[in-house]
């Protein structure tokens, strides 16, 4: 998703918010040496951790590496879900926890994390409810049972104008006030370095780095890792992924550090395999990683297709107008190097609405007429597979055997939309990159948000939540509306409320 001069001006509105919460008392007190809880990370889950933990009246700092809290809040779409809220009620829908778990249990094909996903719908409505007693406003019409995701069976699905800056506007007054009286201790351009265990294996304290390369010891009677995932640290995004970082769309701190302080205390990273790309979007250059330039218009409900989309050996490999977006997902995920090619000729660009999302036809054409990269033109099939590194012959019989199926009324994948056969040149090909920009796999923790060994036992008054635990507990492996946020908040209330115990 492209990031909009509008939501890049309010991104630097909360950046300037929040410079004067960082420059304030936490600094001018100095740093404390010892404290009840130590949370690695300023960000949707750290926030609501240091929120409630405070509360209770514990001793909390929290330590950022950015200059500025909120984390990848400045860059979501901020979707939620949960299931139960007062607002559902409110709108005559009945819903409940687990019709949400069955949902994802249907939608991952039981591939989440049952123990996690179970714990984040259980306890998402009173985690929304609260978001909304903090001024948190959602869209018109709202809740929905689905956006840019598979559906769910019920609208339980909720957005905000102001996406994840809604959410970061929600919860910046209750932690602002918080600091302010010296009940949360905030340490930003502090990047944890390493953790710190005592003779019996639990965590004591943190090292951190000032951006000025000193460091300082802070103990802790508990540590959450809170710091955030691995997507924007390429090597180590290939390597759990198995593909190129290709999209350079994710949080900048996203490096994996929180993965790194976790294993170094005896924990493990899982859910690799749960990899999952989107359906494409067309990449701004042939560098890795480079920016998103624009996307097709991929969902039927909202656009018919007219063009087909091919893969890498120019076969077409699912129904284009088929409407759920996860069984689209999915194959692409089984296609070389999860691209494809959207292939069409003139008649559809004279008849077609426009194909790119948020551009015009012509904005579509001049970027042909500009050679810019993943858009190719030719006047016959074949020229048209040389320019897009596409088998001559293959490309050609593939658009022989769609042709087939327009004239006869039988698609050979079962395409229903067939408006016009490709025949007319110039013949274009416009090519999409699979991309992700979340990581999927995450530390393992159990059902109390504890970092966890191999053998199950848990690493004492070590903690882990948000991004750090990874897509792939609470979605699977499929993209679930709503599941990254939500989890996230609702992990750093429970802790900060009831999970961690102090003495």
């Amino acid at each position: 998703m492209r990031v909009s001069k509008r939501r890049f001006v309010q991104a630097l509105g909360a950046v300037a918010a929040t410079a004067t919460l960082a420059s304030g008392g936490a600094r001018a007190r100095g740093m404390r040496r010892r404290c009840d809880l130590l949370i690695i990370g300023a960000g949707t889950a750290g926030l609501p951790a240091a929120i409630f933990a405070a509360q209770r009246g514990a001793r909390v700092v929290v330590v950022d590496a950015a200059a500025q809290i909120g984390g990848t809040l400045l860059l979501s779409s901020g979707q939620m879900s949960a299931a139960g809220t007062r607002l559902q009620r409110e709108k005559g829908i009945a819903d409940s926890p687990q019709e949400h778990f069955d949902d994802l249990m249907r939608i991952s094909r039981g591939t989440i994390d049952p123990v996690i996903a179970r714990l984040a719908v259980d306890h998402a409505a009173p985690t929304f409810d609260w978001l909304m007693d903090q001024g948190y406003q959602v869209l018109p019409d709202y809740p929905v049972d689905g956006v840019a995701h598979e559906p769910y069976s019920k609208p339980r699905y909720y957005w905000s104008e102001r996406r994840g800056l809604a959410v970061l506007d929600a919860m910046r007054p209750a932690f602002s006030r918080a600091v302010a009286r010296g009940r949360i201790e905030l340490h930003l351009e502090h990047r944890a370095v390493a953790l710190r265990l005592d003779a019996s294996g639990a965590a004591s304290g943190v090292v951190v780095e000032d951006s000025g390369g000193k460091r300082s010891e802070l103990q802790a009677q508990n540590v959450l890792i809170a710091s955030g995932g691995y997507a924007s640290n390429a090597a180590l995004f290939e390597k759990l992924s198995g593909v190129p970082k290709f999209l350079d769309h994710s949080y900048p701190l996203a490096q994996g550090d929180g993965l790194a302080l976790a294993e170094s205390a005896g924990g493990y990273v899982r859910g690799a395999e749960k990899y999952l790309t989107n359906f494409g979007v067309i990449l701004a250059s042939d560098d890795v990683p480079t920016s998103q330039l624009a996307r097709a218009n991929f969902y039927p409900q909202r656009r018919q297709p007219w063009e087909i989309y091919v893969n890498a050996e120019a076969q077409r490999f699912v129904r284009e107008d088929v409407p759920s977006v996860d069984a689209r997902e999915q194959a692409l995920r089984f296609q070389p190097v999860m691209r494809h090619w959207v292939v069409f000729d003139q008649s559809v660009v004279e008849q077609a609405p426009p194909l790119i999302e948020d551009w015009t036809t012509q904005d579509m054409l001049d970027a042909f007429e500009s050679r810019l990269p993943c858009f190719y033109r030719a006047g016959s099939i074949e020229a048209l597979a040389q320019a897009a590194g596409l088998p001559e012959r293959a490309l050609a019989a593939t658009l022989e055997a769609y042709n087939y199926g327009v004239h006869t009324g039988n698609d050979f994948l079962g395409r229903r939309h067939l408006p016009c056969k490709l025949v007319k040149p110039p013949f274009y090909a416009i090519r999409h990159q699979g991309t992700s920009i979340t990581s999927t796999a995450g530390v393992a923790v159990n059902e109390r948000l504890q970092v966890v060994r191999r053998d199950g036992s848990a690493v004492p008054n070590l903690y882990a939540a948000g991004e750090i635990l990874g897509s792939g507990a609470t979605q699977g492996q499929a993209f679930c509306g709503g599941m990254m946020v939500t989890p996230a908040i609702t992990f750093g209330r429970l802790l900060g409320q009831q999970l961690i115990r102090f003495s």
